[in-house]
């Protein structure tokens, strides 16, 4: 089996509870901050849904620089609307499928190195920076984006079972069709 058919049922089944995650931000909400050193949710929400540009970005290239000696630093974008999020999010999530979609193992087994104004933070084959920098980073940031959610009373969606909003039997219903 090549390594993308074994990541593209995962990459699938993050994207849609990502998805649903980020489908509750409510832009009444977006300026929240649980703490003077935390992102705003509205900052975390599209950092969340920008994650997935890494995925195509590593798989055509060898090596980024965050802050290049010679060049501009990186600058994340903006959050605009929860609407624009979302469309940022599906944008990025098909960009980032096609591109794993399209990979074979050797590409994936090519070295790829992050740096800082030319220093190099870590050369690892690109599947590992997919697994790591890419997927779990997605996950990271999204269980973040649900502890603000649920500091804002916004009921959580199940993600890998139950959630304290949505039991067991409702879920099962849900399954079966009647929920």
């Amino acid at each position: 089996m090549a390594i993308r058919d074994a990541l593209l049922p995962e990459l699938e089944q993050e994207l849609a509870t990502t998805r649903s995650v980020l489908s509750l931000v409510p832009e009444s909400k977006t300026g929240f901050r649980p703490h003077p050193k935390s992102w705003t949710l509205g900052e975390l929400a599209l950092h969340v849904a920008s994650v997935l540009t890494w995925l195509p970005m590593t798989l055509r290239t060898t090596e980024f620089d965050l802050s290049p000696p010679d060049g501009p630093s990186f600058v994340p974008p903006k959050f605009e609307s929860a609407a624009a999020m979302l469309r940022a999010f599906e944008h990025n999530a098909s960009a980032a499928r096609a591109a794993l979609a399209a990979a074979s193992d050797a590409e994936l087994a090519v070295p790829w190195t992050l740096k800082r104004r030319g220093q190099t933070l870590f050369t690892l084959p690109r599947i590992a920076c997919v697994r790591s920098f890419v997927m779990n980073h997605l996950i990271h940031h999204r269980g973040q984006l649900t502890v603000y959610l649920r500091l804002c009373d916004v009921p959580l969606p199940p993600i890998y079972g139950p959630t304290a909003d949505f039991t067991g039997d409702q879920l099962a219903a849900q399954a079966a069709g009647r929920g």
